[in-house]
């Protein structure tokens, strides 16, 4: 098992675990027909440039090998994405989302350019409890877009995403879900 992430933390943190851990990121994958098997969990959202690491994930497999992979597809934390997308207007700034959510159509679309197989791909909703609300969702996951404000106002945007999502994401007893959408996939690279 060979584990590659960009995080310096998540690599020393599986390396003290006893993991070959290696600093990487997905988009430059230099693994050549060695592996049997990539798998992915919660990443390929993170990587605009999906075509880059289905370069890197199908040249990295041996003939036959698989690749399973979840990630956040088509509709993912929409309510949370409009909600940021309204109070960033509101200050004059425009949405610059991390993401790639794509729908089952085009990634598998995607999949078959780089010559992948496809066994299964689907999109279905995972409903997701945030034990740190939606502030604590926030702050690990959005500092970047709400970063692009002074620090003066960044507060009275979390405020007022807090607001907004309120009456969709959190339950009359204060128990905060994500709506998370996932896009499972798995695939073969041709014998």
């Amino acid at each position: 098992v060979v584990g590659v992430d960009a995080s310096t933390d998540f690599v020393a943190a599986a390396r003290k675990a006893g993991i070959d851990a290696r600093l990487g990121d997905a988009r430059s994958l230099t693994f050549d027909g060695e592996f049997d098997a990539v798998f992915s969990n919660a990443v390929l959202h993170w990587v605009r440039d999906a075509d880059a690491a289905l370069d890197g994930i199908v040249r990295a497999l041996r003939s036959g090998g698989r690749f399973v992979a979840e990630f956040g597809g088509h509709g993912c934390i929409a309510a949370i994405v409009l909600a940021l997308t309204v109070a960033l207007q509101r200050r004059g700034h425009v949405l610059q989302s991390p993401w790639y959510f794509p729908t089952a159509e085009e990634y598998a679309a995607k999949l078959t350019a780089h010559g992948f197989e496809i066994d299964s791909i689907e999109l279905y909703p995972r409903l997701t409890p945030l034990p740190t609300g939606i502030r604590g969702w926030l702050e690990t996951f959005a500092g970047p877009m709400i970063d692009v404000l002074p620090d003066a106002e960044r507060a009275s945007l979390v405020d007022e995403v807090e607001t907004l999502l309120r009456p969709m994401l959190c339950d009359t007893t204060g128990r905060w879900t994500a709506d998370y959408v996932r896009l499972r996939v798995v695939a073969r690279r041709p014998r």
